[in-house]
């Protein structure tokens, strides 16, 4: 059997821009996504503080050290620059990995850079 667990997040970041133009994804600080045990094209859970909304969409690698978390495409709509978000991964894993199964929770302060 194989259940379906959350693998890594990012707490509380802050959408820095939205661009409906662009085709569609979340473009994430690759710093972000290394912290957060994320991959480019990795499918995402957007849940967004300020209004409640929640989306699915994929990753994309923003510039390094940049704090970047853009929401490009539809899910622009569902954002304003500078709403609070929670990116969560999840992963599918067998009871055996469920046993030793640490999620990643990686918490940022008001520019998206990494706090312990």
């Amino acid at each position: 059997m194989f259940i379906t667990v959350y693998k890594s997040k990012l707490h509380r970041v802050t959408v820095t821009q939205a661009d409906l133009n662009y085709i569609g994804s979340i473009t994430i600080d690759e710093n972000l996504m290394e912290a957060a045990n994320l991959y480019e094209h990795e499918r995402v859970q957007i849940v967004n503080i300020n209004n409640g909304e929640r989306l699915e969409t994929y990753v994309i690698k923003g510039e390094r050290g940049s704090g970047t978390i853009c929401l490009n495409g539809p899910a622009a709509r569902k954002v304003s620059v500078g709403d609070i978000i929670i990116v969560i991964s999840y992963a599918m894993v067998n009871m055996e990995e469920y046993k030793n199964h640490k999620p990643v929770t990686v918490h940022v302060n008001a520019s998206n850079q990494i706090t312990p």
